[in-house]
């Protein structure tokens, strides 16, 4: 009995490090696992698995609406995180479901199912292509091309919103099924901004209507018939300038000694001779008066203001002079 004791916890710990080590370590499943699908052109996205060590690689199958089976795509065992839908699951009627999971070695994490997908209602459809566009005077002529090609049973319509300046709220909308139309009835020398946006028809009342695109502004340009208009007003505008220039001209030629005349400030006597002018008491008045009468043949006025020791000497020099002429008259 004591020899089978230890025998038997030798098996017992065989048995242990057996079941230990067919035992698979845990892998987690792909996270955020979603099909995107932009103008019918659809993949499925996932979140990358992480691990301390080792390639994962990711494995995707796809079943449809009418088939309840899985079956692979061409996305088994790749390293990146992301698949296209082949052209073969395309049709955009169908109702697709995926799944997909993660491997490491002989390891693999439980699969991870999409929601049902249907391209036609589940797409996002893009903004049109603008070609060109051709300004006049009064439209746009657009051109675009649709996002993406036509397709039995479908139908775009072309949604177009404009308005007046760029920082206008009062909009107008035309709606085409043409890739080239036109905007009418625009103002001259106006701003006009557009925005275009798809609309998908199918069946009836079925309807998917796209992103608007980015807001395209252009002037329109003046007509032939305001341009001639325009042309005149400036012909006029110069040959009233120039009349007007000429009369001008003849009215200073005519009138230029007037005009000269009123131009001058009229002469006048400095304030503080006329105020010695007006005194009758003054004495240099009376000497000069009296000098006058004299010898009215060399007469001169000379003003003198009171005090002045200059004035008197001259006065004095002149009364001199006269008596030495005086005295060789009588010699």
């Amino acid at each position: 009995m004591l020899c089978r004791a230890p025998l038997l916890f030798l098996l017992l710990l065989g048995s242990v490090r057996a079941s230990g080590a067919e035992s698979s370590p845990h892998l987690p499943a792909p996270k955020d696992v979603v099909i995107y699908s932009y103008n019918f052109h659809s993949l499925l996205r996932w979140s990358p698995v992480e691990v301390d060590r080792g390639l994962v690689l990711y494995t995707v199958n796809y079943k449809t609406g009418a088939f309840n089976k899985w079956d692979e795509m061409n996305c088994t065992r790749i390293t990146h995180t992301e698949c296209s839908l082949p052209w073969s699951l395309k049709e955009r009627r169908w109702t697709l479901v995926l799944r997909v999971r993660a491997e490491l070695g002989q390891v693999t994490s439980e699969w991870v199912e999409t929601d049902p997908f249907v391209a036609e209602r589940n797409t996002i459809i893009g903004p049109p292509k603008v070609n060109s566009v051709t300004v006049s005077s009064d439209s746009l002529l657009i051109s675009v091309t649709p996002p993406f090609g036509s397709e039995a049973g479908y139908s775009l319509q072309y949604h177009v919103s404009y308005w007046e300046n760029a920082t206008s709220s009062a909009k107008k909308e035309t709606k085409t099924s043409n890739t080239l139309f036109k905007i009418r009835n625009l103002k001259e020398l106006t701003l006009y901004c557009f925005r275009i946006q798809v609309e998908l028809l199918a069946y009836p009342e079925f309807q998917l209507l796209g992103l608007q695109s980015v807001p395209e502004c252009y002037r329109t340009t003046v007509s032939e018939a305001s341009r001639v208009g325009y042309i005149v007003l400036i012909f006029l505008s110069v040959l009233l300038s120039v009349n007007l220039v000429a009369v001008g001209l003849s009215f200073l030629w005519r009138y230029h000694k007037k005009l000269k005349y009123w131009s001058q400030p009229p002469l006048q006597i400095p304030p503080h001779f006329e105020e010695y002018l007006k005194d009758p008491n003054m004495p240099g008045l009376e000497v000069l008066h009296s000098d006058a009468e004299d010898d009215p043949d060399n007469s001169s006025i000379v003003f003198c203001g009171e005090g002045s020791q200059a004035c008197g000497s001259g006065l004095a020099g002149q009364a001199h002079s006269r008596s030495i002429s005086s005295d060789s008259d009588i010699t």
